[in-house]
C-alpha cells in the first residue's frame, strides 16, 4: 500500500475519532452520485488529489474510497475480498447456504464492473461487511480501486488477487475444521 493511501485513511481516521459526524455524512452521502461530483465532499478529500484532473482514477479512487470509510468506518488488516471470503463463509456456516451463494454471486458481479460502475458494487458490499462488523484496510481499497478505476488499466492482477482472497476466505474455516477434528 501506498504512503499516500496510508496518509488519506489516517485522515478519515481523524474525522471518525473527532467524532466529526457532519464530515461523515457528507462522505457518506457523496456515495449517491458518481466519485468526485459532490461538491460538499471536496474539502475533505481535494486536499489529497494533487494536481490530477477531475476524471483522474486516483481522484475518483479518493472519492469512493471516502464514501465507503464514511459508511463503515471500520479499518482491519484484512483486504476487501477476505472480509468478503469471511462474510460468504459465515453465512454458509450459519445455514444460509443459499445466502453465502448470493454473496458469492455479488463477488462474481463486482470483479466484472468496469471502471466506471466498481463504485456502486463497492457500496452495496460495504454495507453487506458493515451488518457482519467486519472491517478491511481501506488504504489497500484506495491502492485497488486506483488501477480499476483507470480505464486504460489492465485489471487481471487486481481481480485474480481479489478473486484468490477471497475464495481462500471461504474455506479457511472449513479446513480448519478438517485439520482439528
Amino acid at each position: 500500500m501506498s504512503e499516500h493511501a496510508s496518509a488519506f485513511v489516517q485522515h478519515l481516521q481523524t474525522l471518525q475519532e473527532k467524532k466529526d459526524l457532519g464530515a461523515l455524512a457528507t462522505l457518506r452521502r457523496s456515495l449517491a452520485f458518481e466519485p468526485g461530483s459532490y461538491p460538499r465532499a471536496f474539502p475533505y478529500v481535494e486536499r489529497f488529489v494533487g494536481e490530477a484532473h477531475e476524471r483522474d482514477a486516483r481522484r475518483l479512487a479518493l472519492y469512493a474510497v471516502a464514501g465507503l470509510f464514511a459508511a463503515h468506518p471500520e479499518p482491519n488488516a484484512q483486504s476487501f475480498a477476505t472480509a468478503f471470503g469471511r462474510l460468504a463463509r459465515q453465512r454458509k456456516v450459519s445455514t444460509e447456504r443459499e445466502y453465502s451463494l448470493s454473496i458469492e454471486r455479488r463477488f462474481i458481479a463486482l470483479l466484472e464492473a468496469d471502471a466506471d460502475g466498481i463504485h456502486i458494487h463497492m457500496r452495496h458490499a460495504i454495507s453487506l461487511l458493515k451488518a457482519e462488523g467486519l472491517g478491511l484496510d481501506y488504504a489497500a481499497l484506495l491502492d485497488d480501486l486506483s488501477w480499476w478505476m483507470n480505464p486504460n488499466s489492465n485489471l487481471d492482477r487486481v481481480r485474480q488477487r481479489w478473486a484468490r482472497d477471497f475464495y481462500r476466505a471461504t474455506q479457511a474455516k472449513a479446513d480448519d475444521d478438517a485439520n482439528n477434528p
